[in-house]
This record gives structure tokens, sequence and C-alpha cells, in this order.
């Protein structure tokens, strides 16, 4: 099927955030082509400031080089501004008249920094800091002159001071409030951090207006409303951004302060889609880096056709740290109606707290000089839970390692989330690394060097390392084989990312050691490829004899079939046919197995045609892990129950799996009774008549090392023991590791977290949709 097309206004963190988590859930869906008015590719504008403060350089905030755009098939238009959009005919022009028509547009183009309508605002020397040529303008600037004013005292404007003075110049903070950083923090953290940053040599104007910017051509100084005036050679506005909604008005979409989304981030137009700091969402715009990361997430899924929530707004906080200034703030922080407050204050510390409850649960806090507790403070505002009197104290407190939120968090749980670094993976780097600093975390795996929110997470996680209570183990995985250094999950990923087909592909792409791989690589690459791409052709399968899908060979070189009865169930024409090829052939050893099918020995190769046309009836594949025949107590007479039910169900489920490839050989079994004659408690799937319900248990083995199943839950009718084996089985196939049995699968991802995906209807019907699907090509593609 053709690609559609998808066309991303906007190159910057919240388009190329949208378009990874596409290339994610998809990689086949669409062909994405993506314009940037900056002739660079994508960059964390977050990290400019850590960029003028000295303290990294400008090609170590790049988040994707020119050679990902082409690996993953995206076409990159640079420096090539779209000032059209036709929304009727699903067209877009540029300014370097290229016309690109799209299926599905996002618009993804920020914001624009404010500037102050006052006179002079256009001398040289008059900056905002918004772009790496800002940021590159502010250096030469400070190579040449010595006086800065920042206009602006919020969260940009302290970051841009801050780099001027590392850079030698004398620089200002005006600010038209009476303390700095308003949003986000209150006047009592305001003034604690004021006081530290003169310390440090910035210098604070609070309540002034800027009437003038005064000079010849360059700037000279400020003039303010009150009269008085101070000299400056460089004036850097930072008096905040307002969404960049001038093609969307003039493409006539909807718009408020941003363009207007709904929860599918849909604007007013078809198939036209907005995210970041453009869009408005339920009457807010959000200019801080999570909410576009999640807004992005949320879309991806949307326009892959993977079912989510949607979009339901995002909680903001913020991580701040100049020069060992520690702040943290969340929620909100106004005193409201109905709000309560309690707070700690050390001033020979520097230490202030406060958080503030609606009732008994936490809406907002600031934190100044001490913000270990912002974690576990942040995880209650965001799970809004329910805190009595006397523990709302103990929230300011720093927790011991061992009850922080990060000790908490599983293995696989997201620590940062900009750089999709897990808790397993900061524990691995970690112990491997022998690191003992966030600096040093941030150098291995890159977490927290975003937007810096997570940094409280991860010192809290450092702690609980070196805790005494800190017993987690991380798995060091091996090697998918000894043909790549690659794990499983790796190589997965890879086959995803960069949208690989065939396991030569796969091999060449990847840097396979051996060339043609072994027997364990190849099988396992076959089987991630048929499960990533559904008619994926097998890498042996030309060379696969017809007969493999249809016959046993024997140890004398001599063959066996085996009729596929459902159920367990035989006719009496089957009965028949299965006597006179018998007779015909001279075949004199039949049996029936442990699978409950009768085995037909004895045929010789040159007969296995002849012999497939004259039983005329379907065959079981011997070969490839697949589900094997439904065992029931058919037969078992020492109980009288009824077996009608347990025997349809099995019919019914045999006729949906058969030719399914799962990562290991899988056996089930359906019990008519308490009796369990079928012996469904040793099964991978298993299910059993108990009175009037019907008990459903995964995760057994019949093996050497017996292992009995766990209870996944308890139903009452049959189509909902069908629906949940299948539903069950399905996640299997989709998340399980190649050869990795059930017990292992349900060990790895437990339990919990199975029934979580089951019993969300949403998930469940699309798992059984995707297995009808796989079914329905298997059937195509089968010999």
């Amino acid at each position: 099927m053709k690609k559609q097309q998808l066309v991303v206004i906007g190159n910057g963190m919240a388009g190329i955030r949208c378009v990874q988590n596409i290339l994610q859930e998809d990689s086949n869906a669409f062909e994405i082509s993506m314009f940037g008015s900056e002739p660079h590719t994508s960059y964390s504008r977050i990290m400019l400031s850590s960029v003028l403060q000295g303290d990294t350089s400008l090609s170590d905030i790049t988040i994707r080089p020119y050679e990902w755009y082409k690996k993953n098939g995206i076409q990159l238009f640079t420096g090539e501004t779209v000032i059209k959009i036709n929304t009727k005919d699903k067209k877009l022009i540029t300014d370097q008249n290229r016309i690109v028509k799209y299926d599905k547009l996002i618009v993804a183009t920020g914001s624009t920094p404010f500037i102050l309508p006052v006179d002079g605002a256009d001398k040289d020397g008059v900056l905002s800091f918004r772009t790496i040529q800002d940021c590159e303008r502010m250096m030469d600037a400070a190579e040449k002159h010595t006086k800065a004013v920042v206009i602006g005292g919020g969260l940009l404007g302290l970051e841009a001071a801050r780099g001027l003075l590392n850079l030698g110049m004398k620089t200002h903070v005006v600010h038209i409030s009476n303390y700095i950083m308003e949003r986000q923090l209150d006047e009592q953290a305001s003034l604690m951090l004021k006081e530290q940053l003169e310390e440090q040599g910035m210098n604070f104007l609070l309540e002034k207006e800027s009437a003038e910017i005064f000079g010849e051509h360059r700037v000279e100084g400020i003039r303010f409303k009150d009269g008085t005036s101070i000299e400056a050679d460089l004036v850097v506005m930072a008096v905040g951004v307002k969404p960049n909604v001038q093609l969307a008005n003039e493409a006539g979409l909807a718009t408020g302060r941003g363009i207007l989304v709904n929860d599918k981030l849909e604007t007013s137009a078809p198939d036209v889609f907005a995210v970041g700091e453009c869009a408005e969402h339920r009457g807010r715009v959000y200019g801080l880096v999570q909410p576009l990361y999640e807004q992005g997430e949320v879309l991806a899924k949307h326009l892959c056709r993977k079912k989510n929530e949607g979009y339901k707004g995002s909680l903001l906080y913020t991580q701040l740290k100049i020069s060992g200034v520690n702040v943290f703030s969340a929620g909100e922080i106004v005193p409201g109606e109905g709000t309560k407050a309690i707070q700690y204050l050390d001033e020979s510390e520097a230490v202030y707290k406060k958080i503030f409850f609606k009732g008994n649960k936490a809406v907002g806090t600031v934190m100044f000089g001490d913000t270990k507790a912002g974690p576990q403070v942040l995880d209650a505002i965001e799970k809004n839970k329910v805190i009595s009197p006397q523990d709302k104290p103990e929230l300011l407190e720093t927790p011991c390692p061992e009850n922080s939120v990060a000790a908490s968090q599983a293995l696989d749980q997201s620590i940062c989330t900009c750089n999709s670094v897990s808790k397993g993976e900061i524990i691995q780097a970690v112990q491997q690394g022998n690191l003992s600093s966030v600096e040093q975390v941030k150098e291995h795996t890159k977490a927290s060097s975003s937007c810096g929110g997570c940094k409280p997470l991860v010192s809290d996680l450092l702690d609980y390392v070196r805790s005494e209570g800190f017993n987690e183990s991380v798995v060091n995985e091996k090697p998918l084989c000894h043909c790549t250094s690659l794990t499983e999950d790796e190589v997965v990923e890879q086959i995803q990312l960069q949208n690989l087909s065939n396991v030569k592909e796969v091999m060449n792409q990847l840097g396979w050691i051996k060339r043609e791989g072994c027997t364990t690589c190849r099988l396992a690459l076959d089987y991630y490829l048929g499960m990533i791409h559904n008619q994926h052709k097998k890498w042996e399968e030309e060379m696969v004899f017809s007969e493999k899908q249809k016959a046993v060979l024997q140890h004398d070189g001599r063959y066996a079939v085996v009729p596929q009865l459902y159920g367990g169930e035989l006719t009496i024409d089957q009965l028949k046919k299965i006597t006179n090829v018998s007779e015909r052939y001279n075949l004199s050893k039949l049996a029936v197995g442990a699978d409950q099918r009768i085995h037909i020995f004895g045929i010789n190769k040159k007969d296995l045609p002849e012999i497939w046309e004259s039983l005329d009836m379907p065959l079981r594949s011997p070969y490839g892990n697949r589900v094997e025949p439904v065992k029931t107590n058919v037969g078992t007479h020492d109980c009288k129950c009824e077996k009608h039910k347990a025997q349809k169900l099995a019919r019914n489920i045999e006729r949906k799996t058969e030719l399914l490839q799962t990562p290991y050989r899988v056996k089930m079994g359906i019990s008519s009774c308490i009796h369990n004659g079928a012996g469904s408690t040793t099964k991978d799937f298993g299910a059993i008549k108990v009175d009037r319900t019907w008990e459903i248990y995964i995760g057994g083995s019949s093996g050497r090392n017996a292992r009995k199943a766990q209870l996944l839950c308890v139903v009452e009718e049959d189509h909902q023991v069908e629906e949940m084996i299948l539903g069950c089985l399905q996640y299997y196939r989709k998340s399980a590791r190649y050869l990795e049995r059930t017990w292992q699968w349900v060990d790895r991802l437990s339990l919990v977290h199975i029934r979580e995906v089951l019993f969300n209807q949403e998930l469940c019907e699309d798992l059984l949709q995707t297995l009808k699907e796989d079914m329905s090509l298997s059937k195509t593609s089968s010999p």
C-alpha cells in the first residue's frame, strides 16, 4: 500500500520529537518531509543557555544530525520557510516557490520572541534570546563590549544574564514586577534567589518599565518611564514569547492565543494537526518542553492509529539551577480560595520549602536551596494522592533513599523523558561505570541533559543505589548471538527505526560480524521481521520443500502426516479417509499421539502428494514455533461433566491460531470441569470450568521443570474465555522475545501489567483485530 505523505512545518523540539515517536510507532506509515526556517538541523533550544554559559558547545545540543534524517528516509529542508497552506487542495508553498502536497500536515511553528514596542528596539545591539544566531551574536558582542542589560526577570532572562556574566560582561536584569520569576516562585523564594544571584555578581533593577532604547546607531542605554536610565552596549529582550500563528491565521485555521486543537491535537482543518508552543489546548499554551513531548507522543499514536486516551493537558513544573542555586516549582503556587499551605524556612542555610493544599490533596509547591523532596511532592500532585493531616509535614522532609520516588519506580520506567532514559539504564551505567554524580550520569546516559527537570530524580536514584537498602539487579543482557553485539531489544528497535524489511538488510545495516548469520539469529530475525512486517518473506522460504509444511521426516527416511482434527474430534468421513489411505499405501502403523491426533507413519516421499490429495483434509504443520493442538478432556469418562462447551472452545481457538508463528511452541488446555482433565494449569494458556465460571491461567509448563500456571482472571461467558486467551496470545506474540517461554514472559512483564493490558477493552479489541489480520495473512501465504 502506498505510504501517505506527512509534512511537518517546523524542525524544532516539538516537531522532531513527534516524528521520532511516529517512527517508533510505525516506521512504514508515512513518507515524511520536514521544513525548518533556520539553516540548521534540529537542536535543543533549552540548552542555548548552557552554550552561552560556556557549559557546552553548539554541536553538543544537536538533537538529530543530518545523517539520521537520511537513514530514516526523511526529506529535510533547512533554511526554507513555508509561507502558505492551502487546506482545500492539501498543499503548501515555501519561500523558495516549492509546492508540496500532503495527506497529513503537522504545524509545529513554535513561538516568536516578544519584542517590546519601544523606540530604539531596532538598534544594533538589541537582541532576543531564541536561536543559535542570537547566541552567537551575544558571544560576539561580549568580545567587544562590557555592559549588558537583560530585560525580563523570568527563567530565560536569568539564564541569559548568567551566560553574559560568564562572558565577562557587567550585567543588569531589568524586571517590571517587584520580584523575579513571579510565575514560578512566590515572593519569599524569589527574594532568596535574588540574594544568591547578587552574590554572584548579577544586578537587578525591579519595578522598571522601559520607555526607550537610546543611542545613535548602536544601543547606548535604556531610559525608563520613571525618568531614570542605565548605560548598555548590549540589550537582550527576554520578556516572553508568543505562539507563531501567522501562517495558521492566513490558512484559515481557528486560533486564539495559539492554534486551537482538541485532545487529538486536530485543528479546525481536516488532516491538519498542531503541536508545541504554537498550539492552544483547552485554553492553555505551553512553553515548557515536557508538555511538548507529551503532545508529540499522543499525536504519533493517533496518526499511526494506535489507541490512546488523547492529550488531557500537562502539569507544569520547573527545575532551575543557576551556578549552584537549586529551585523547584510545580502546580498552583498562588494562594486561592480553599488553599492552605505548610512551609519550612531556614534563612541561615538558605532553605525554603512550601506546599499548597486544597483539603487533603497537594496542588502546588515551591522549594529553594534543598529540592530533594521535589519529586515526591510532584508525584503526590500528579497522582492526586490523598494525604492525611499528620502526613502533610512529612512531604517537606527529604525522604530516605529506600522510600524515594526513584526507588519505587519500575526498572523500565522513564526517569528522563526528554531522552528516553529508564531507571534500569541509569542503574546499569552507575554500576558499570562506578558513577557518583549527576554530571557523570548525564555524560554517560544523557539523562537530565535537556530540560534538567529530572535532575532531582537522578540524584535520588544515585542516593538509592548507594544506600544499604538497594537490592535491585539490572540484568546485563547478552547479545542476540555471537554474530552481533546487539541485544534482541536493540535489534528490534533498529529494525523499526530504520525500517529494515528482510534478514539480509538487517545483517548489512546493523554490522553483522558473520555475513550469513547463524541458525540462531536467522530464525530470530525471521520471527521479529514477521511480527513487524506482516508480509515478510522468510529467509529460507525458497529453499524449504513444501512437504516440510505437511509432513514430518522420520529417522528411517520415511515421513509421517498428522491430520488436523479440530478439538480432537474425528468424523466418520475423516476416519474413512484415513483408513482408505492406510490400506491403499500399506501404512500399517497409526498412533494416537499425546496431542489427541492420529499420526500416520511410514510414508514414502514419492507417495506424499497423492496421499495429501486423497486425504483432502487440513494437515498440521510440524515445523516452527506454533500453537499446538488444544488439549481437552474429551474421551475421559470418570467424570459426567458436560464437555461440549470445552470442545467448542478448543475448535474455535485452533481454527483461529493454527498457522500463527509464536516466539516458542505454545501448549493450551481447555478442561470442562475442576478435575482438570486437560492439564490446563500446566499449559502456556489454559481454562478450567468451575461451577458457572471459567478460570483462565497463563505461564504454565509441563516440561522437565514443571511450573504451575498463574491465574489470569475469572470470566462467566464462553466467548470471554476465547477473547481473553486469544488477546493474551497476541500480546505474547507481539511483546515476547524469540524463544521466550510464556512463564518467562510473565515473569518479565509481571502478571499485573498483562492484566492491565487485557482488561483495557480498547487494547484487547485491538489485539484481537491484529491477530485476525495476522491469521488472514498466514492463510494467504501458506502453501
